[in-house]
Order: structure tokens, then C-alpha cells, then sequence
């Protein structure tokens, strides 16, 4: 990849801020497996106001370094998406100025949520603001797609409709929901998720009449009631194959059930699960019961929208 400095070197270096929000599948159907082995969904995904940090400093060569409570789970920094994404976009954007990251990491890693997923499409969206690239520009949404599945819709970072194997997005407006997310931190890896979901090449996991049938979500004048009782009809297809990779999981949704939430489901592949309320009270007060009841469980109270 050929790089360049995107400051002057007789001035201080420039430095770009971005936030990598958590990413939350409210629901995520398994339309089935195609032939190349990828997985097409149907996911409802929303966005979490809990977020790892990523700054940029401008420079001529490309690094990484990790810091934050959860920077010890982020693994090799080579092997880091945030590298892999700029790496990629690199590849097709001549000349691309890039320079020094710092991740503030605070979001669990393999949790569900999106977390490395976020902290890539972050880079994108810094590298764009660093190059004057649009965030529409087909080689920054090639580079992100090539990242990983869930890497598209976290670099729009908005409630939206994801389908095929994530590359196609269709913007929601969601209302702001009060909601709780706890991961009993025990990471799952997705390929093991899939595995034990156990479709073969080809294989659809829905009917034919379902994949015909287009869901109509509620508009953008959609209360919070229309969209729980919408959302209440949804499922995980995941769920079930990653209780039984990781059973725990089992556990955290009877937790989050047992708080009265109007809505609780897993996210992604899991270990993370949410559960919706109708008042900020209720779910801080949800949080703090499971966090005294739970104390090595991640728990985080804020809003989905």
C-alpha cells in the first residue's frame, strides 16, 4: 500500500476522533446458506449509546495502539480490523494518508455487538475525513464490505434494515429506546454459532413464502409501542445454536426476563443480550439489580435507537 503524511511536517500533526458505537441486532433472521458459504440474513439492527474510541493521528506510516479496560481482549494488534480496513482501503485509494490510531477500548470483544466491527468502520470514517473521501464512495463501502459482514452498517452507524450477507442497507427511524445490555463475558466466536446452526451449502432456513413476503416496518411516525409489538413478532435465529455453544446465555436472558422488560432477545451471535423498557428508570434500575445480583457481568444501561 502507498501512503503519504497528510500534514506538513514543519506542523503539528492533525488528529481525527470517531466513535465506535455498539451495534444491536433486534432481530436477525437466517434466510439461509448460499452456495459459497456465507450466510444471507434479515436483521433490524440498531445502535447503542456505549462506544469505543478511535483517534487518528496524521503520519506517514500506518500503526495501532490499544488502550481502554477491555484493550487486553483486542488480541494481536496485526491481526486488528481496524488495520485490516484501512489496509484494504489502501489498496484501492492511491496515495492514501493514513498515520498513527489510538482504540479506546471499552466495548466487550466476540459479543454480538459489533465491537471490532465498529472500531473498522470508525477507521473508515476517519481515513474518509483524513482523504476527503465520501463515505458513499464505492471503494471505502468495497474496503468496509471486505472487512467483515457487519462492517457496512456500522460505518453508517444508523437504525436501519441489513440483509444479504450485510452489504445491503435499508435506513429506519427508530424511536429512542430504553434498554439494558449485558454480556456475561465469555466470548463466542460466530464461525462456532453457525456451526452448530448446522445449514448445508445452499440450504434455506426460512420457506419460500417468507422469503417472498417483504416485511413492512413501521414509519418514521412509529411509537414505541408500534415498533415493540413489531419487533415482539421477530426472533434470533441465532439464539438457540449459541445457548448451546455457550449456555450462559441461557442464563442472562432468564436475568434480563425476570426484570419485567417488554422485550428481551440476544444480539448477534452472542454472548450479548438486550432488554428493552419503557423508562430510563426502569432500566437503570434493571442494571443495578443484575449488576449487584451478577457482579462479573458487563452491564450497561442507555438507550437503542
Amino acid at each position: 500500500m502507498t501512503v503519504s503524511s497528510s500534514a506538513n511536517e514543519k506542523s503539528a500533526a492533525p488528529v481525527l476522533n470517531e466513535t465506535a458505537r455498539a451495534k444491536v441486532n433486534l432481530t436477525l433472521r437466517v434466510v439461509g446458506r448460499r452456495t459459497d458459504g456465507f450466510h444471507d440474513l434479515e436483521s433490524v439492527v440498531a445502535f447503542a449509546d456505549c462506544a469505543d474510541g478511535l483517534t487518528l493521528t496524521g503520519g506517514a506510516n500506518l500503526s495501532l495502539v490499544t488502550g481502554g479496560p477491555r484493550a487486553p481482549e483486542c488480541g494481536e494488534t496485526a491481526d486488528n480490523l481496524v488495520l485490516k480496513a484501512a489496509r484494504l482501503l489502501g489498496a484501492s485509494v492511491a496515495n492514501l494518508a493514513v498515520g498513527d490510531f489510538r482504540l479506546d477500548k471499552h466495548l466487550p470483544v466476540a459479543a454480538g455487538i459489533g465491537g471490532g466491527s465498529a472500531d473498522a468502520a470508525a477507521a473508515l470514517r476517519l481515513l474518509a475525513k483524513a482523504n476527503g473521501i465520501d463515505l458513499g464512495d464505492p471503494r471505502l463501502l468495497e474496503a468496509a464490505r471486505q472487512t467483515g459482514a457487519d462492517v457496512p452498517v456500522c460505518v453508517r452507524s444508523e437504525a436501519c434494515v441489513m440483509t444479504g450477507v450485510g452489504e445491503s442497507l435499508q435506513p429506519l427511524t427508530l424511536p429512542v429506546m430504553p434498554a439494558v445490555l449485558v454480556n456475561p463475558r465469555v466470548p463466542v466466536a460466530t464461525k462456532d454459532v453457525f456451526a452448530a446452526l448446522g445449514l448445508r451449502n445452499g440450504e434455506l432456513h426460512v420457506g419460500v413464502s417468507d422469503v417472498i413476503e417483504a416485511i413492512v416496518w413501521p414509519d418514521a411516525a412509529a411509537s414505541m409501542d408500534d415498533w415493540l409489538a413489531m419487533l415482539a413478532d421477530g426472533t434470533n435465529d441465532l439464539e438457540a445454536p449459541a445457548i448451546r455453544v455457550q449456555p450462559v446465555i441461557g442464563d442472562v436472558l432468564a436475568a434480563l426476563r425476570a426484570t419485567g422488560a417488554r422485550l428481551s432477545r440476544m444480539s448477534g451471535s452472542g454472548a450479548t443480550c438486550f432488554a428493552i423498557f419503557s423508562t430510563d428508570a426502569d432500566a437503570r434500575a434493571a442494571a443495578q439489580a443484575l449488576q449487584l445480583k451478577h457482579p462479573r457481568w458487563w452491564v450497561h444501561a442507555g438507550a437503542l435507537g
